[in-house]
């Protein structure tokens, strides 16, 4: 079963820890976030594989300066430079992972960062949001027959559609596709739940959530919707610092929005009519025909001397038609559960 399988399989969501810019420079802290991944309930640990150099140029013109968001006034390559998971640490935090039976995989930026993690056989591959429109990294990342993950933070319904026929068109149908909101933190007016369930009858692919909300409210909705993937940013200690930080759930938090999605999953359960042992047991309170008046042989059944009451061991009160007007053909006590076999 691969990772596609597994995820469309029975199993429950599947929750990812995204270490992202998480280790804060140190690769000690990264393998410590791995080992507190495993500890908060999550299934996987995810990377970002790229360079500064990758991601941008390093320039100072006004078009590379972030505005508006909670990284004002860096350069996208002082970011990114800040930022990044060094090449050298993936092995480590891969062999930390499987050590912690954990999946570990990345999100590639260019070529060659695909080409180095097919070094490491990854078991799949995240498209982030903001490449979601560079169709030819799609297209190669797509080709490599590994299950992909795209988010949509940004996107349109075209851009989407664009990216889901690009995998396609290179024979690859295992495709997820994560809700997101590409901002941080995310409000949570605006995390737009309601496309969950969209995307799966719409594009028929799987459906999950990548979040930058605060708290576990919006996962637990997902999973309520048919979310088969959660993605949140984790950290050991908000308090170690780094670009994502302040949007990053840290192990005691993640534990509770894990147990809080696994709850989810036991409320939505699936159709099913047929009722527990619980329910069946439930059903001695329920109503039925019973005498409420001594009556004696001879004497015809009224409304005033059987009666619909709780519990449930007499005649279901659906015959209470059947039996009014008949007689009894015997003495019946006030309290004895009616039966069919009590009227000539």
């Amino acid at each position: 079963m691969n990772l596609y399988e597994k995820i469309n399989s029975e199993q429950g969501v599947f929750i990812i820890a995204e270490l992202s810019a998480n280790h804060n420079g140190s690769l000690e802290v990264a393998l410590q976030t791995v080992e507190a991944a495993k500890r908060a309930g999550a299934d996987a640990i995810k990377l970002q594989t790229y360079t500064a150099d990758s991601m941008t140029i390093d320039s100072r013109r006004s078009d590379f300066m972030i505005k508006g968001t909670i990284w004002d006034g860096q350069n996208l390559y002082e970011l990114y430079k800040q930022a990044y998971t060094p090449w050298e640490w993936h092995k480590a935090i891969f062999e930390k992972a499987a050590k912690e039976d954990l999946v570990c995989f990345s999100s590639p930026f260019d070529k060659k960062a695909v080409d180095f993690l097919e070094e490491l056989n990854v078991p799949a591959y995240k498209i982030a949001s903001f490449e979601i429109t560079d169709i030819p990294l799609i297209e190669y990342t797509a080709s490599k027959g590994k299950p992909i993950i795209l988010s949509t933070g940004i996107a349109q319904k075209e851009d989407i559609e664009l990216a889901l026929v690009t995998c396609r068109n290179v024979g690859n149908d295992q495709i997820s596709l994560l809700k997101c909101t590409s901002s941080y933190p995310a409000p949570i007016e605006e995390a737009n739940m309601a496309m969950i369930p969209e995307f799966k009858s719409e594009f028929g692919i799987i459906p999950g959530l990548s979040d930058h909300t605060m708290g576990s409210t919006v996962p637990v909705v997902a999973t309520t919707l048919g979310a088969k993937i959660i993605e949140k940013h984790f950290i050991l200690d908000r308090s170690i610092g780094g670009p994502d930080a302040s949007f990053s759930m840290n192990e005691e938090e993640f534990t509770q929005m894990v147990r809080a999605v696994r709850e989810a999953e036991k409320a939505v359960g699936r159709v099913n009519y047929t009722p527990t042992e619980k329910q069946l047991k439930g059903r001695d309170f329920s109503r039925s025909l019973y005498v409420v008046e001594d009556i004696n042989e001879g004497e015809l059944i009224t409304e005033e001397n059987v009666r619909s009451i709780r519990p449930g061991f007499g005649l279901h009160p659906k015959y209470l038609k059947d039996i009014l007007g008949r007689k009894a053909n015997s003495n019946l006590k006030k309290g004895d559960p009616f039966t069919l076999e009590m009227v000539d």
